[in-house]
C-alpha cells in the first residue's frame, strides 16, 4: 500500500537525515502530492489519536472532533510559521517544500508517540519534546541549509509556537472561572 510505503519512506529519509547523507531527499515526495500525502497521514493518525485520548468518555460529536482536529493542526501550523519567520530573517536557498514534508513526517511521529506515551507514562513526553526539537534542528540544518545557530533558533521558534499556541487558544477561548462575590 502507497501509506505504508511513505511511512517507511519517511522513516528512512529521517535516518538519512539525521545521519548527514546526501540523498535523504529521495525518501521523500518532495512535490504538492507528498505533501498532501503527509497531510493526509497526519490528520488520520490525529483522529486516531484523538479516538484514544478519548476512549474513557466516547468519541466527542462532528463539533468537538473537528476542533480537536483544528488543535492538532496547530503543529503544522506552527512548523509553518517557524519556516516561514526563519527563511524571512535568514534569506537563503532554503525550499519551502524541503523543510515542510519531513517536518510533517516528523509531526506525525511526534503525535503518534507522545499519544501512546502520553497513555502509559505521561511524564516522559519532556523527553519527546527534546527529541522533536533535536529533530527540528535537523531539519533546519540539514534540509534548510541554515548554519547551526539559525538551526537552533528555527528549532526554538517552532518548539514555542508548538507548545504556545494551542495554550494560548485555551487561554482565550476556554472556559472562564466565574467571579466569586
Amino acid at each position: 500500500m502507497k501509506i505504508f510505503a511513505a511511512l517507511k519512506e519517511a522513516l528512512a529519509g529521517w535516518i538519512a537525515l539525521i545521519r548527514g547523507e546526501a540523498d535523504w531527499i529521495g525518501h521523500f515526495a518532495i512535490s504538492a502530492a507528498g505533501l498532501t500525502t503527509a497531510l493526509v497521514l497526519f490528520f488520520f493518525f490525529a483522529l486516531l489519536s484523538i479516538a484514544l485520548a478519548t476512549a474513557d468518555v466516547g468519541i466527542p460529536n462532528f463539533f468537538g472532533l473537528l476542533i480537536a482536529l483544528l488543535v492538532q493542526s496547530l503543529s503544522i501550523l506552527a512548523l509553518l510559521i517557524g519556516v516561514l519567520v526563519t527563511r524571512r530573517m535568514v534569506p537563503g536557498e532554503a525550499r519551502m517544500m524541503n523543510l515542510m514534508v519531513p517536518g510533517i513526517y516528523a509531526l506525525i511521529a511526534y503525535l503518534v508517540v507522545g499519544t501512546i506515551l502520553s497513555l502509559i507514562a505521561g511524564p516522559v513526553l519532556i523527553l519527546l519534546w527534546i527529541g522533536l526539537a533535536f529533530l527540528l534542528f535537523e531539519l533546519g540544518w540539514r534540509a534548510g541549509g541554515w548554519n547551526i545557530g539559525v538551526a537552533a533558533a528555527f528549532a526554538v521558534l517552532t518548539m514555542v509556537l508548538l507548545v504556545g499556541m494551542p495554550v494560548t487558544l485555551y487561554m482565550v477561548l476556554g472556559p472562564v472561572a466565574a467571579p466569586t462575590p
